[in-house]
């Protein structure tokens, strides 16, 4: 039996059109996508805008230019070693591969500049070039290889207690080649030029989440169901 018959009508009523919103979200409206996919996008595109750390990455490996280095990388197989060895070459490192260990002297500097000359090819979608410079290999591969090339370095070079090397490693690793990767196919966006679809979206998913939880309040009070001290 509903104790209130007005209340629990406006609860049902907010129940309904929070379904009907619901469905909408749903249904490719938005350029042929969902409203989630396109909202997710959306984001993804305005946080690869302000994650483009390379210029600063470039200006950190000027504080490791001419350091020699003599590592010994292992890679998982024999094929990522041999693309290791032609990561390397191309920064004028004398290498030595034997099976999955690549043997690698030379300078750390040149070494993180070509590093992140690819990285950057590969923020700003331009993959044929990354496959120009490297015999066809694929553009995502290739920096895949360099993020593994560079966890061993950086392990290799904590051994030797080059600490201060191997922390810039590790901040091109994470803030360059990382991203990159993880970014690689996003169109870059500054938020400023969404700002009014970003404030909208914030908006709406609080006065969404209002709207569902009014509904639910409104039904179980005209039902009768009340929470009461005793």
């Amino acid at each position: 039996m509903i104790a209130n018959k007005k209340e629990f009508t406006l609860g049902a009523s907010l129940m309904a059109g929070f379904i009907v919103v619901l469905v909408l979200i749903f249904l490719p409206l938005f350029n042929g996508h969902n409203g989630l996919d396109y909202l997710d996008a959306l984001y993804n595109s305005i946080s690869k805008g302000s994650a483009y750390y390379i210029p600063k990455m470039k200006e950190e490996i000027k504080a490791v230019k001419g350091k020699a280095i003599n590592v010994t990388l292992s890679l998982p197989d024999g094929a990522m070693a041999e693309k290791a060895a032609l990561l390397l070459n191309k920064s004028g490192a004398l290498l030595n591969v034997s099976g999955t260990q690549v043997k690698v002297s030379g300078d750390l500097g040149a070494i993180l500049a070509n590093c992140l000359e690819d990285a950057d090819a590969l923020y700003k979608n331009d993959d044929e070039s990354i496959k120009s410079r490297y015999d066809g290999n694929g553009a995502r591969e290739m920096v895949y290889c360099w993020w593994l090339s560079l966890k061993e370095m950086e392990k290799n070079l904590k051994k030797q207690e080059f600490f201060k090397e191997a922390k810039v490693i590790y901040q091109v690793e994470t803030k360059a080649v990382e991203t990159a990767y993880n970014y690689y196919g996003i169109k870059a966006q500054n938020i400023k030029d969404k700002i009014g679809i970003v404030l909208f979206s914030l908006v709406f998913y609080v006065i969404y989440t209002l709207w569902y939880g009014y509904a639910i309040l409104y039904m179980a009070e005209g039902w009768g169901l009340r929470l009461e001290s005793h």
